[in-house]
């Protein structure tokens, strides 16, 4: 039988996919939640629970013991908020959270060590063109602390493989969508298409994956990939434009009919700033995701198709099976 898997962030969006591609391979799985956190998988899974916020621990040494007969840890848990661009808790979760899962990695001696990170963290490129893992980081200049933390949250993990001999894969995904997005997170993208919030499209666009392909190839790195190597996770390279239009299509509603040219976009953004300052509180948007969406994030992901047998989902199928679930649970 497979060693026992701690899963960091294990109710999230990705956590969940994760810990049900673990329970269905005979995996034992070891579920970290926050504290107060109620269950959130079926009884019959087997899973074994334990709580803990990695951003604060109270207690290092009840921190090290957590991983305690684990052979492996996937890192899964992070703050992904953009709004505000400047924001200590994304810093603490995402930096403080890594310094901590691998302070349990450590002392429990793991065989393989997956880091969860995202693709934001390389140098992205044109579709016909896109980046890779090879490219450097090419965000810094957007301003936002959840990107900034990402790469810093890498470079410690890259720091224990080099001077530790961490036995760790690292997997970098692209925008996720699929089912079981409680939040919403990354999904609130469809109910805003569905709800025609969105008049127009910004100039830029982005990759996309579904959710359980991330989840699928992220198990794999458990026995496959090399240590030290890091893989971006990712399928479809689309303009917002043609997104948004896929996205409509598969709701049955009108897509947004409106470009957004860049410097409008941008000068929506700094007044959405002015108003947040003024307020006190988050605007819709901020000057760092207007500048983000004005441009586009295109990634390949071959690497992880040769290496981690990443499946490749249409799209659509992600975009279904997201909006059934949806209605399923009456979010629509």
């Amino acid at each position: 039988m497979p060693g026992r898997v701690l899963v960091t962030g294990a109710n999230g969006f990705l956590g969940r996919h994760l810990v049900q591609e673990l329970v269905q391979r005979g995996y034992p799985v070891r579920a970290m939640l926050r504290p107060g956190t109620a269950p959130p998988f079926p009884a019959a899974w087997g899973v074994e629970y334990c709580e803990e916020d990695l951003a604060r621990p109270v207690n290092i040494s009840h921190l090290s013991s957590l991983a305690e007969g684990c052979d492996a840890i996937i890192h899964a848990a992070a703050l992904a908020q953009v709004n505000p661009a400047r924001n200590p808790e994304v810093v603490l979760a995402n930096i403080g959270g890594t310094e901590n899962a691998l302070r349990m990695a450590r002392k429990a001696g793991v065989s393989r060590f997956v880091y969860v990170g995202t693709a934001n963290v390389f140098g992205f490129g044109t579709q016909q063109n896109p980046g890779d893992e090879a490219r450097p980081y090419a965000g810094r200049h957007y301003g936002l602390d959840y990107m900034d933390s990402k790469v810093a949250a890498t470079e410690l993990v890259l720091r224990a493989i080099r001077e530790e001999n961490l036995p760790a894969v690292l997997v970098h995904p692209t925008f996720m969508l699929g089912p079981g997005d409680a939040k919403p997170t990354s999904n609130a993208l469809l109910l805003e298409l569905y709800h025609g919030r969105l008049p127009g499209y910004p100039p830029g666009g982005k990759n996309y994956v579904h959710v359980r392909d991330v989840a699928v190839a992220t198990v794999n790195a458990l026995t496959m990939g090399r240590v030290g190597e890091s893989y971006i996770l990712g399928n479809e390279n689309l303009s917002y434009r043609e997104a948004f239009q896929l996205i409509a299509n598969c709701l049955g509603v009108a897509p947004p009919r409106w470009p957004v040219p860049s410097g409008l976009a941008a000068i929506y953004g700094q007044l959405c700033d002015v108003k947040s300052w003024l307020t006190g509180r988050p605007a819709q948007l901020n000057a760092a995701m207007a500048a983000v969406a004005n441009d586009g994030h295109y990634f390949t992901a071959q690497k992880a198709r040769t290496e981690l047998a990443l499946p490749h989902t249409p799209i659509t199928q992600a975009v279904a099976e997201s909006f059934a679930w949806f209605k399923a649970h009456r979010y629509v």
